[in-house]
């Protein structure tokens, strides 16, 4: 059996497709990895409610605190292997890397696509959403063409040498790591979510009815969630909490042509009064109201009171619990108000925690994190609030640092090409100088024979003679 798959091998790589073969699957397989990674290096925060998702769901509470660095290190090995596998590089170690890779989520995959668990796997970020099973298939596909790959990739050679390749793996490392840092630290460099700076924001859907909302009551300090038609009477101790949207089951494509932001006031929805086309807002985001750290209260009221001098209301937004936000304005004396909205909305809105949507006319001009933002800026003498944020361009900083990567990619393959040039213009040499020594050589010899025949007729002349 083992005999006679080694000889299918050994026909399979004899064949002149083959070539042709190994080279779609790196491009494949390696593309895929690159476009997974890059996706979500340039939105690391929405890798870390994803993360959290599939920690929660796989009921690995023990490890809920690690998304973070998740949401890192997942991305930027794929970013690496993509590249490595693509210009085949580390033609073995990338694929088993890839392999390891692969036996981890490909069982993951299959779990969430039989129970659901996560709705939406992640895989792509927000850039291209797939549904559990189409995901897992995909996941097949890679991991058959890796298997290929590993059988068959020796017979197509690397585009660097063994010593560039190295050198390669580091530079990608670089980027993804920075890629990654700059969008979590500011704001994803790539924003495929719906609430893009330019857009308008505001509820796109139509307007929602008591049977759009879970409502939250509580009774004896613990809270249950009702629907519309089946809640409690307060009669008999339950206390109103809450309310919250229902989502939709709706598939992730259509969940995310249909978003909206809606903003609430004790369970009215007050979006239009807040967000007045007329004027301008700026929106503080606080999706965990709970680890906000307590001193951004003083930048908050700051920002007040210099929204207030510009003729803009400022505003936090939170899912937070009446509770929580009652807390926060005992301790803090807010001079701005608090309004609730959903997690997912908010989290869809802008990364960060807290972060700050400034919105003009009902358009999105800017969005960054409280903590990027420098807002010493507003002491500056008629600072205008739409150009608070000109210090960062997201696709300016992406492309600042990709441009250094490709030149040095490029640097590097002229490097390793520059051996083979030289040993090619070195055996040429080598070549004219043999041909030359071999004409002298021949010239030399016929001389040799030339003169050793005169000397031989002489010498018969004189046998002659006498």
């Amino acid at each position: 059996m083992l005999e006679r798959f080694s000889r299918l091998n050994e026909r399979i790589s004899n064949n002149p497709i083959n070539k042709v073969v190994v080279i779609l699957l790196r491009i494949i397989v390696g593309g895929t990895f690159i476009f997974s990674g890059f996706v979500k290096c340039v939105d690391p925060i929405g890798s870390v409610y994803k993360f959290h998702d599939y920690l929660a769901a796989l009921g690995l509470h023990n490890l809920i605190g690690s998304e973070v660095v998740l949401s890192f290190a997942i991305p930027v090995l794929e970013l690496v292997l993509g590249v490595m596998i693509l210009t085949g590089c580390l033609r073995y170690g990338s694929l088993f890397a890839a392999m390891g890779f692969m036996g981890v989520f490909l069982p993951l995959t299959y779990f969430l696509a039989k129970t659901n668990a996560v709705p939406d796997c992640g895989c792509f970020g927000d850039a291209v959403k797939l549904t559990n099973w189409q995901t897992f298939w995909k996941n097949v596909v890679l991991t058959i063409a890796i298997l290929y790959l590993l059988f068959h990739n020796k017979s197509v050679p690397c585009l660097y040498g063994p010593a560039i390749q190295w050198g390669v793996m580091l530079l990608t490392f670089i980027l993804g790591l920075s890629i990654a840092y700059m969008s979590y630290s500011t704001q994803p460099l790539l924003d495929f979510r719906p609430f893009k700076v330019g857009t308008k924001i505001g509820s796109t859907l139509s307007p929602l009815g008591e049977n759009d909302f879970l409502y939250i009551y509580e009774k004896d300090g613990v809270q249950h969630e009702f629907c519309y038609d089946s809640i409690p009477d307060e009669d008999d101790g339950w206390e109103f909490v809450d309310r919250k949207k229902l989502t939709p089951d709706l598939s992730p494509a259509q969940k995310a042509e249909l978003a909206s932001f809606s903003i609430y006031d004790e369970g009215s929805d007050v979006t239009e009064e807040v967000i007045d086309t007329t004027s301008n807002q700026m929106l503080v985001l606080m999706p965990d109201f709970q680890r906000v750290n307590k001193s951004y209260a003083f930048v908050l009221n700051d920002l007040a009171k210099a929204c207030s001098e510009r003729d803009a209301q400022l505003c936090v937004i939170t899912p937070a619990l009446h509770e929580e936000v009652e807390q926060w304005k005992d301790l803090t004396s807010p001079e701005y108000p608090i309004y609730s909205g959903d997690d997912s909305e908010i989290k869809m809105l802008a990364r960060g925690n807290p972060a700050i949507v400034y919105v003009e006319h009902g358009i999105i001009s800017w969005k960054r994190t409280l903590s990027s933002l420098k807002t010493e800026k507003l002491l500056e003498e008629n600072m205008p609030l739409a150009h608070l944020s000109d210090d960062f361009s997201p696709k300016k900083t992406l492309w600042q640092l990709l441009s250094p990567y490709f030149l040095l990619m490029i640097v590097l393959l002229c490097i390793n090409r520059i051996y083979p040039v030289v040993k090619f213009i070195v055996n040429k040499v080598k070549g004219v100088n043999k041909k030359s020594n071999d004409a002298e050589n021949i010239e030399e010899q016929e001389n040799l024979e030339e003169q050793e025949e005169q000397e031989n007729l002489k010498e018969e002349e004189t046998l002659d003679n006498n």
